[in-house]
């Protein structure tokens, strides 16, 4: 496929080569009904699923019949925990469950790769040389995304298993910033924010997991 060039800046936003991004993960058609799935299912997962009611068998009570069968020219009843009754059980009410579920691997990387695709075409995407810090600096990142031009959510990627420490704690304090390793790296997340940067290494290793 053909390839689109893309600029490659450091962190003081002067340029440090070019690089040509894979027109399948990049250039990709948008699909919105896919997208929408994926974003459907993710957000699925993380419902706690933890609201929980009591049947009649599981009210405190009720074991003893409120009064005799016959003769008393009331209703018929056999425990006052009957949902019938204030303070009985609950009919058909939720139970503690899991929502999640899983939509096709190629659903998911269609839809990553729309994402994708979208930020490239809308000049949302900067590929950073690197993301080093020698010490933790809320005050030094927002400097950084100044020197980048960036306004809005930002979505950070790179390359790191667990995330480089001392840019994780910089931007932990900052609202509109997310940091992820590439594993992280979810559909969701890329709609929420309106600039994605990635590091050099984690644009190759993401072109290496989702290029068709």
């Amino acid at each position: 496929m053909a390839q689109k060039i893309a600029q490659i800046v450091d962190m003081n936003n002067a340029m440090a080569g070019e690089v040509a991004l894979d027109e399948g993960v990049f250039g990709a058609v948008v699909r919105p009904h896919l997208v929408h799935d994926v974003v459907r299912m993710q957000l699925a997962k993380r419902r706690q699923g933890t609201a929980s009611t009591r049947t009649r068998s599981g009210v405190r009570g009720g074991g003893k019949k409120p009064w005799k069968q016959k003769g008393t020219g009331r209703a018929r009843a056999g425990t006052i925990r009957s949902p019938l009754w204030r303070g009985g059980g609950t009919v058909f009410g939720p139970t503690p469950r899991s929502y999640a579920y899983l939509v096709p691997r190629r659903v998911r990387a269609a839809a990553l790769c729309a994402a994708l695709s979208s930020k490239a075409q809308a000049g949302r995407l900067i590929i950073l040389e690197n993301l080093s810090q020698e010490r933790p600096s809320t005050k030094g990142f927002k400097a950084l995304l100044q020197r980048l031009g960036v306004k809005g959510r930002v979505l950070i990627v790179t390359d790191r298993v667990q995330g480089d420490d001392a840019a994780t704690k910089s931007c932990s304090n900052l609202r509109d910033v997310l940091l992820l390793p590439v594993q992280g790296l979810n559909v969701y997340d890329l709609l929420k924010h309106e600039t994605l940067i990635i590091t050099r290494a984690a644009l190759s290793m993401v072109e290496e997991a989702w290029k068709p």
